[in-house]
This record gives structure tokens, C-alpha cells and sequence, in this order.
């Protein structure tokens, strides 16, 4: 709709003259576009992006939805579906009427609404009592496995038809199904536990091969429009980026596919280099989909970066490599993109890459040595990403530090950092120090010791916004796993002081979990919200529960093993009800039933934690003092360690405030 309706002037001159129009960075106010997306959502039945909101002065809604075709259209045209379609600029003049004949109705409406509004917000969050999810039992995860099993995708993986979102969450919670526990797997099955794997191991393949990864380049965008990942939303974002790194850690840890840490390591790099790669520290949020083919275009194209004709191909690689890789990433002299998935013909006669073959079967067909046709497609795939760059415009950087993103990258940083440590000590490196350098700019740059405030964006110098609830749990998430890859309590003891500082702001005495925003009531909201459903991010309900329980683990810390519990029981009802909507607060659910086992190294104990980090444990957390540790503030902590030997080589088993030899 920008360039639609936002540059068109017959829209400008209505919304100047009858309007005050508001832009909402959603990214920078995500807890503003939750409310009104409820408010879309309610009253529509559907929501999503561009979100378009009228409100009162009161800021209580009047009226919303999503796209609306502007005069810019290019398919306003007589005949096609969007010409029946109402226009922004019919809503603009209605909506004008309205408010100008009854604006009275318009504001009683608008207070009905938010009314209702606040009491759905409320209900099922504010359960009697602040119990800590004892009515919550293990079999819930079989009941959302048989959800994910009846909705998966045989064919091309996923769990949905086109649009087709990779959704981590729902990926994470289906992988980890089977490193639970033997209660666990004994509840779901071993042979569904198995299934519920190769499902998700399946889904990551067909990602890894589809338009949706940039096969020149490292990273994947944000959703696939068609089934089969082929044609992407080319938009890459952080949140994407941290979550799958962690996917494909997992996945590769329990499969051992190369394929799979293939993707691993392109995600990684993404995340460890320029552009996304800030130089001061962090990391940056998003690169567009859309920019200019060439030097010398004057408008951007969606996906004008990634796609490549035949002839383009062939004329940079020469004839005979050309075909190769073309037939390779199943480029066609025609294109490969289906005019149905075109509605602006922005992709006549190009191609989105993918892989669509592989070197034995060309090597058969072409008659060639496949050790010659693989280095063919290696040597093409670097030509093409040189003259990408060196031709073409990188797409829009979004230069925000968002610290909640920031905390889902340092968490598969980390994570990815100690797992590659005995396969490729440099690549681990350098995950290690991109993690290490994000937490510290924010730690720096973000967080006001003095005032006990986080701060949520950076750009250019800090932004006003104070972190919301997903910033301090993903930010504690991070810590905890930059902790378990280094040893040095520092980052134990940040993560601590924010979690700390998490329940002075976000929680309530009268009611378990967390609000999204923080205490006082902030005046340009209509209502605080709850949330524990995961969606495109994993909600802050979910981290903050996994980080209490982890906590509680690490520290000794009973009053944080209730308050997890208590996080998990907020949303009882729900989870009960729709328990696949809610995969991550599933894992909460385990350990809450069955408790957590904290291991202790002492001493110097390498080949131990080089067999812990090749294992998924969901319900394992590893600290360590003497050695190389660095543990002075975790030791005066946790009470457990007071005692402990920090020169004798050992490891034990620390649950339920006791301690045994592992």
C-alpha cells in the first residue's frame, strides 16, 4: 500500500484534510499492533499486514482490515478479481461521512467494542487462584503431535497449504518430542516420537532446497507463497533467522545429515557477516523484499535481487555451465514462476532458484563425471553471487537493533557455537563471538543499570521505546545459552538481574504470567495483553516459562520454579482446549511434571561436555566451577555449590536440591 496508496495524491489530500494519519512501526510497537490486530481479527474474521485501523481520539477502534487496492494499482483494471474489490480510496471517503453525519455512533460503537475487547482479553488469563499448573497433564503432547501428524504434508513438508510459513516453534516442539524423557515418550509413542522427527527433518530438506533459502547467498526469507517452497516473499527477518538457525541445530544434531548442517551454516553466516552483521555489535532486523534490478532501474521489483533469467544465466556463466546450473536450480528459458503466483507480472521469464535436480542425476543425463558437475554448480553458484552483488542493489537494510530479536539469534549463536566446537572449532568461533558481541552492545547500549530499565531498539543511538516483555525473555533466553557455551557466570548473572527486573514489571500479585507490557499501564494503550500462543515468534509466556524453569535449575531457585509453573497455569484453559497452539508452553508443561536435571562440572572436564553438547536434552541445564569457569558470583548463588570441590574433576546430578554423581 505504500506505493499504491501512501504516494498517490488524491489519497494524501484525504487523509491530510479529514484524517490524522499515525505510522506504527510494528516492530518497534509490537504490543500497538497486537491490540488492533485483535480488534481486525474479532471483527473480520481474518487479519494480517498492512494492518489499517480508524480509531477515535480516544484511540478506541472504529473500523480495520488489511489490504485495501490504492489508485496505483496496476490491477484495478475492469475484468480482474481486485477490480471488484472496495478501494482505499472508497473506505477513505466512507469512513469521512461517517464520522462527519454520526460521529456520536461512531464513538459508542467504538466504546462497545473496546469494551468487549478488554473482556476477551481478559478471560482465561486471570484463572482463580495462582496455581502452577498441577491440572496440565504429559498426554496433552500427544493430543497436538496427532494435530501436526493429520496436517502434514507429505509431498513438500509443512504443515499448512500455500501461504506456507516455516513456523519454528511448531517445528522445535515436533523435533524434540522424542529427547524428552522416557514419560514422555512412553505418553506419545517411540514410533510417533520417530515420525514426528522425519516429519520436521523432512520439511527442513525441502526448505533448504526451495526459492524460500537464497541459494546464492546465506539466509532464508520470511514465507513461501506457493506450497512447495519454491516462490518465496523474499523478505529476510532476524526473528526467521534465529529461530531456524536453532531448528536446523537440532535437526542436524538428532539426523546427522550433512544437508542439514549444510543450512546451518549458511544461516549462521548470515547472521555472523555484513549486512546483518552490525559493526558496533548486534545485529540488524530485516533486509527488504523488494529492490531495483539493475544500477540504472528507478523502481524496485519484489524479489529484483534473487531471480535471474535463463539468458542471464547463461550469459555469465557461458553456454555449456549455464545449462548445467540452470538445469541445477530448475531455471527455464521461459521462467518458472506461474502467472497465477504473478499478479503484477513482476516475474515474466525469470526464475526463482531452487534445487531442482541433483549433480548424479545431470551427471547421468549430460553424459559428465559428477565430480565435474558438481564443481561446475559450486564454481556457477559463486560466479552468480559475485556478479549479484557487484550488479545488482542489495535490498533495504532495516538497521534497527531490536533487543527481543537480538536475544533469538544469541540463543542459536551460542547453542551452534558449543555444538560445532568438536566438528569445526573456527566456524564455532565465529558464532561465539557474533553472540558475545550482540549481548554486550545491548548490555552497553540498552540497559540502564541505574534505572533497572532495557530499552527495545536501537538506531543510531538508543530509542525511547522501553523493552516490552519479549525483550527481556528472549534477551534472558540468549544469556542463559551464551552462559552454557562460555562458563562465565557474567552473563548467568545479567540474565538474573533482568529476570528479576521481568517480574517487577510484567507480572501480577493477582493473576499468573506475564503482561506484554510492562507496569505501570502505559497511556497510549487501550489494554494490557497476555499472550502464550506461538505464532511467527515464539510467545514471551513460553520463553519466560523455559527460562524460570532453567533458572531454577541453575540457581537453586525454588521461587522461580513456581512462578514457571504458575506462568504455565495461566493459560490452562487454553492449552487444554487447542494444546497445538501452544507447542512451546507444552515443553513448560514436562517440566513442570517432571522436574529439570541440572548437571555441575567441576574441574576440568573436556570430553563430558563435548558428549553434552552433542546431545538435545530440553530438560538438562549445565553449569560448571573450577577449570576454566569463571562461577565466583554463581558459587555465592546457588547454595548447592557452597560445598562442592571446584578443583576435583567430576560432574553431578543436582535435582530437587540434592546432588549425586552423574
Amino acid at each position: 500500500m505504500e506505493r499504491e496508496s501512501f504516494e498517490a495524491s488524491e489519497i494524501a489530500r484525504l487523509l491530510n484534510d479529514y484524517f490524522v494519519p499515525i505510522k506504527v512501526d510494528r516492530e518497534e510497537r509490537p504490543d500497538v499492533d497486537a491490540i488492533y490486530m485483535n480488534y481486525v481479527q474479532a471483527t473480520t474474521g481474518s487479519g494480517g499486514w498492512p494492518l489499517n485501523v480508524f480509531v477515535t481520539p480516544d484511540l478506541e477502534p472504529v473500523f480495520g482490515g488489511t489490504y485495501w487496492p490504492g489508485p496505483n494499482n496496476s490491477m484495478t483494471a475492469v475484468g480482474s478479481s481486485i477490480a471488484q474489490t472496495i478501494s482505499f480510496l472508497d473506505i477513505l471517503n466512507k469512513m469521512k461521512d461517517v464520522w462527519i453525519s454520526q460521529e456520536d455512533r461512531c464513538r459508542e460503537s467504538a466504546k462497545e467494542v473496546t469494551k468487549k475487547l478488554r473482556e476477551f482479553a481478559e478471560e482465561g488469563v486471570h484463572s482463580p487462584g495462582m496455581g502452577e499448573g498441577e491440572g496440565l497433564e504429559i498426554e496433552l503432547l500427544e493430543e497436538a503431535y496427532r494435530h501436526y501428524a493429520k496436517k502434514y504434508d507429505k509431498t513438500h513438508g509443512g504443515f499448512s497449504v500455500a501461504p506456507k510459513f516455516p513456523t519454528p516453534s511448531n517445528l522445535t516442539f515436533l523435533l524434540r518430542l522424542g529427547q524428552w524423557p522416557k514419560p514422555v515418550r512412553d505418553v506419545v509413542g517411540e514410533a510417533d516420537c520417530g515420525n514426528a522427527a522425519a516429519m520436521v527433518a523432512h520439511t527442513l530438506r525441502k526448505m533448504a532446497r526451495g526459492g524460500i533459502r537464497d541459494q546464492l547467498g546465506f539466509g532464508f526469507a520470511r514465507y513461501s507463497v506457493t506450497k512447495d517452497w519454491s516462490l518465496p516473499h523474499f523478505e529476510k527477518m532476524l526473528y526467521d533467522q534465529g529461530q531456524l538457525l536453532d531448528v536446523y541445530l537440532d535437526a542436524f544434531l538428532i539426523t546427522r545429515d550433512p544437508e542439514l548442517l549444510g543450512a546451518t551454516y549458511d544461516i549462521s553466516t548470515y547472521l555472523t557477516s555484513p549486512p546483518m552483521a552490525a559493526p558496533s555489535g548486534g545485529i540488524y532486523s530485516a533486509e527488504d523484499a523488494d529492490s531495483y534490478a539493475s544500477k540504472c532501474d528507478k523502481e524496485k521489483r519484489e524479489g529484483a535481487y534473487y531471480v535471474w533469467s535463463h539468458k542471464e544465466i547463461k550469459d555469465v556463466l557461458g553456454g555449456k555451465d549455464g545449462d548445467i546450473v540452470a538445469q541445477f536450480y530448475g531455471a527455464k528459458p521461459d521462467g518458472n514462476v506461474a502467472s497465477a503466483n504473478d499478479p503484477h507480472d513482476e516475474f515474466i521469464n525469470l526464475n526463482t532458484l531452487k534445487i531442482a535436480s541433483t549433480p548424479g542425476y545431470l551427471s547421468k543425463r549430460l553424459g559428465l563425471s559428477e565430480e565435474s558437475i558438481t564443481q561446475t554448480i559450486n564454481d556457477g553458484r559463486a560466479k552468480l553471487r559475485q556478479h549479484r552483488e557487484k550488479n545488482r542493489p542489495r535490498p533495504a537494510l532495516d538497521d534497527k537493533i531490536i533487543v527481543s530479536w537480538n536475544g533469538l539469534a544469541v540463543s542459536a549463536l551460542a547453542r551452534t557455537s558449543s555444538a560445532l566446537q568438536a566438528l569445526d572449532s573456527k566456524k564455532a568461533s565465529e558464532c561465539l563471538k557474533a553472540a558475545l558481541s550482540a549481548a554486550t552492545f545491548i548490555k552497553k547500549e540498552l540497559w540502564d543499570a541505574e534505572s533497572k530499565t532495557l530499552y527495545r531498539v536501537y538506531r543510531e543511538g538508543r530509542g525511547d521505546t522501553a523493552g516490552l516483555c519479549d525483550d527481556y525473555a528472549f534477551l534472558i533466553h540468549g544469556l542463559i545459552d551464551l552462559y552454557e557455551a562460555t562458563f562465565d557466570d557474567l552473563y548467568l548473572e545479567f540474565a538474573d538481574t533482568l529476570q528479576k527486573r521481568q517480574l517487577e514489571l510484567f507480572a501480577s500479585p493477582d493473576s499468573p504470567g506475564f503482561y506484554t507490557t510492562p507496569s505501570p499501564h502505559p497511556p497510549d494503550l487501550l489494554m494490557r495483553l497476555k499472550s502464550g500462543m506461538d505464532n511467527a515468534e515464539p510467545s514471551s509466556n513460553n520463553i519466560s516459562a523455559r527460562n524460570l524453569y532453567r533458572l531454577s535449575s541453575m540457581l537453586d531457585d525454588a521461587s522461580y520454579f513456581k512462578k514457571a509453573g504458575e506462568t504455565v497455569h495461566a493459560f490452562e484453559a487454553e492449552i487444554e482446549q487447542f494444546p497445538f497452539t501452544f507447542p512451546g508452553l507444552l515443553g513448560s508443561v514436562v517440566m513442570g511434571r517432571l522436574g529439570l536435571q541440572g548437571i555441575v562440572l567441576t574441574g576440568n572436564n573436556e570430553e563430558t561436555l563435548k558428549e553434552l553438547r552433542q546431545q538435545i536434552a530440553p530438560n538438562r541445564t549445565v553449569i560448571a566451577i573450577g577449570g576454566g569457569a569463571k562461577s565466583d558470583w554463581l558459587r555465592t548463588r546457588n547454595e548447592l555449590l557452597h560445598s562442592m570441590n571446584a578443583g576435583k574433576n567430576g560432574a553431578m546430578v543436582c535435582e530437587g536440591g540434592f546432588c549425586r554423581d552423574l
